[in-house]
């Protein structure tokens, strides 16, 4: 048994100065995962940059750029003309907002004002809703505006000073701002993906899965060059033998696994003590399992190129039905079939534990499937394992 031991240690330091097989196991996942976080990650509402020119400095524009400010998704940069143009021309800007300077004093004698948008082409997917939004705050201030002429209209008789009837007006349209009679809500069909809950267990244990048995094309290739019967003819026996390369495939699907659930805590604070350690539990049962399948896969392959293609189509196959990349309906054949894949449990073990609350007590199915899996995936490849083409 220490000589297995020393062979999977051997190994798993080969493994730990290939900077090609590291590159491979943890930064393709971080890169993935990071390109999914971005794209599902994040606030779901919109946020743009408004542009704007103000050559006015009135009341009125000052007002407008002030509740522009105040709408939380909509950032304001103001620009000179000279800047807006030349960002115009180089395309650093597709749309800009210009008040003319007479904007609000024909809006104070009660002239038509006009708000001057210049943009390139289409002025953009952002463009266009930042000025949409500018021409719904526009629209709110006009209304404001009527509300006003239309009460001192009805007042004019009455002797009541104008700047009573402005902050009585004003009081009121605050209030309706506050407390609008008409309120409008978001119901969210369906639900938006947790980036961290649904893709961060699913990526790591498709890629601990991926190399592991990618692994056993080095078996393959090893016996092929007769490496592996060479090791024989020392005082390593066939089992010792096999017993390093399954313990090397643990260890080394271990702390990759490690290495990435590291990051993980570092990035996003996931865990506590407790539940790191009860993770660690389930990857080193996973590790398990991956590598007894990745053995199995390096006993029926006769060339690397098989192994390879093996490995391949059986990560994809188990990926794919655990659900890494979408939601798989609990009815169904998609459903029944995810049954199948070790990475279903495996990811559900990983949510339970990150998300759920759970502890290890309430993942025993989960652990009991991984566990059958990987001695039986153990004791089929012991049965099959040869050291030498065609022999034993």
């Amino acid at each position: 048994m220490n000589r297995a031991i020393t062979v999977a240690f051997r190994e798993l330091r080969s493994y730990l100065q290939d900077k090609g097989d590291l590159a491979f196991s943890l930064l393709l996942p971080i890169a993935i995962f990071a390109l999914i976080y971005g794209a599902f990650g994040g606030s779901d509402n919109f946020h743009g940059t408004a542009s704007i020119v103000n050559t006015d400095r009135g009341t009125y524009s000052r007002q407008l750029l002030d509740q522009l400010e105040s709408i939380d998704n909509i950032d304001v940069q103001l620009l000179t003309p000279k800047e807006a143009d030349t960002k115009l021309q180089g395309s650093d800007l597709l749309l800009v907002m210009y008040i003319p300077e007479d904007f609000s004093s024909r809006i104070s004698s009660g002239e038509t004002a006009q708000l001057i948008f210049k943009q390139r082409g289409n002025g953009g997917t952002e463009g266009q809703i930042v000025a949409g939004i500018i021409r719904g705050v526009a629209e709110q201030i006009n209304r404001n505006i009527e509300v006003k002429n239309l009460v001192y209209q009805l007042v004019a008789d009455k002797n009541i000073a104008p700047n009573l009837v402005s902050e009585t007006v004003e009081k009121f349209i605050v209030r309706e701002e506050e407390a609008p009679l008409i309120r409008t809500t978001e119901t969210i069909l369906g639900s938006s993906p947790d980036p961290v809950n649904q893709f961060l267990p699913g990526i790591i244990t498709m890629f601990v899965l991926f190399s592991i048995t990618l692994g056993a094309q080095t078996i393959v290739e090893e016996r092929k060059k007769g490496t592996l019967e060479r090791l024989l003819t020392t005082r390593l026996t066939r089992s010792e033998l096999f017993t390093g390369k399954f313990l090397s495939g643990v260890l080394r699907a271990f702390v990759q696994t490690l290495i990435l659930l590291i990051l993980s805590y570092i990035v996003f604070q996931l865990f506590t003590p407790i539940s790191f350690l009860e993770i660690l539990v389930i990857a080193l049962v996973f590790s398990a399992a991956a590598s007894a399948l990745g053995m199995v896969i390096a006993a029926i392959s006769r060339t690397s190129d098989q192994a390879t293609w093996i490995s391949v189509v059986f990560t994809n196959v188990c990926v794919m039905l655990s659900g890494t990349f979408f939601t798989i309906p609990e009815s169904g054949v998609f459903y029944i079939l995810s049954k199948f894949s070790i990475n279903t449990y495996a990811n559900k073990a990983f949510v339970g534990l990150i998300s759920e609350g759970k502890s290890l007590a309430g993942l025993g199915a989960e652990i009991i499937i991984i566990l059958g899996v990987a001695i039986a995936a153990l004791t089929l490849s012991r049965l099959i394992f040869r050291a030498v083409p065609g022999g034993k």
